[in-house]
């Protein structure tokens, strides 16, 4: 079967520049990977056949070869040192594609987030410390103006007598006879689809490539301890329950020298005992005498950084909402603020003395004598 065209295949013109070629690769590349494409024989030549075009047309002598002869290549020769990829009489190694990705954009090129960080590295692996979660409780009063927070966590740091490397001080680790170094076995297979290689995982070291013959006494050749810190961490105003925030690095040591994880931590609003929040603005109940609503009055009332004078407007109805611009919550990176509403409701006296019930026995009779009887019927605007 003929091999189709190395430029058609990544999709670029036959003038594109190394930038372009690369970047097409990678495109083609992320999409056929076999990382994402588990089982799936007809993505896996793809993935070879793109890792094959690559490597000739990113180099500049094969390139001009190819541009001279074709897939000739100048008496048959691969960019890989054998026979070439398809029809050439030979399987072509799926570690070979793997190899040229890895190459290519140095090692996983930021590939790892994407296959889950795994991957093959084609060399000593690093261990990576455990992630860790912690649920923050903040105020309403916090969230409005941003909090530093001294968070108290048990977790795995690196040893001090060792320094993490799991050896005991003085000693040094040695190179694990079962992988030579590398931290890496393989086991070849073959099938009707061609030759795979799967590459795992030292069992012996860990993938680390090294072990230890005289352990730490301190944490056992593990590298590390398990301790309680505390940490610093700046909240931004705004945040919400379900918010989380990513603190790089804060996480458990990694066994012997690997990358530390991370610890996230967890955002719950706590209830307030006054205010109920409404995304960016925040609402308050605020109850008024009949003589205050009638005659209107001004008031101190809480914000949520401070307190400010209300005024009540002269005959104010119940229900009233009232705003007070700019004394809600900030939205989350950014300089808007929310406002603060302010519901009215007034006040109905359950008893009355009898003074009181003459007063208000003259002012019904003053009321009735300007209005008509009865009631003001309406329609209902809302249920809520």
């Amino acid at each position: 079967m003929s091999k189709r065209d190395y430029y058609e295949i990544l999709g670029v013109n036959r003038q594109a520049i190394k930038e372009e070629i690369k970047k097409a690769y990678r495109k083609v590349a992320m999409k056929f990977h076999p990382d994402k494409n588990p089982g799936d024989a007809e993505a896996e030549a793809k993935f070879k056949e793109a890792a094959e075009a690559y490597a000739v047309l990113n180099d500049e002598q094969k390139r001009a070869q190819y541009d001279q002869f074709g897939h000739s290549m100048g008496a048959g020769q691969s960019p890989f040192g054998g026979q070439g990829f398809s029809g050439s009489g030979i399987d072509f190694d799926l570690s070979d594609a793997l190899r040229v990705f890895m190459e290519g954009f140095g090692g996983m090129g930021g590939f790892g987030d994407i296959f889950g960080g795994a991957g093959r590295r084609g060399g000593r692996r690093s261990a990576r410390g455990a992630d860790m979660k912690i649920r923050l409780k903040l105020s309403l009063e916090e969230i409005a103006t941003g909090a530093t927070k001294k968070l108290k966590v048990q977790r795995y740091e690196i040893c001090p007598d060792c320094q993490g490397s799991g050896a005991h001080p003085g000693t040094s680790k040695q190179t694990c006879p079962a992988c030579h170094g590398t931290g890496e076995v393989q086991q070849v297979s073959r099938s009707m689809f061609g030759q795979f290689v799967n590459v795992t995982a030292c069992a012996n070291c860990g993938g680390t490539g090294q072990v230890i013959e005289r352990p730490c006494r301190t944490c056992s050749g593990d590298g590390r301890v398990r301790k309680q810190s505390v940490i610093t961490a700046k909240i931004p105003a705004g945040v919400q329950t379900g918010n989380y925030l990513t603190l790089r690095g804060e996480g458990n040591a990694a066994p012997r020298g690997g990358q530390a994880g991370d610890l996230v931590v967890l955002i719950e609003e706590q209830e307030h005992e006054l205010f109920i929040r409404d995304g960016a603005d925040v609402y308050l109940e605020v109850e008024v005498t009949i003589t205050e609503a009638v005659q209107g009055t001004e008031l101190r009332i809480p914000t949520l950084t401070g307190h400010v004078n209300l005024k009540i407007p002269a005959g104010i109805q119940a229900g009233k909402v009232l705003r007070l611009r700019g004394k809600g919550i900030p939205h989350l990176n950014s300089n808007m603020v929310g406002d603060q509403l302010v519901k009215i409701q007034v006040r109905t006296p359950e008893k009355l003395d009898r003074t009181e019930k003459e007063l208000f026995k003259k002012l019904a009779a003053h009321y009735a004598s300007k209005e008509r009887g009865g009631g003001v019927f309406r329609k209902i605007k809302s249920l809520l």
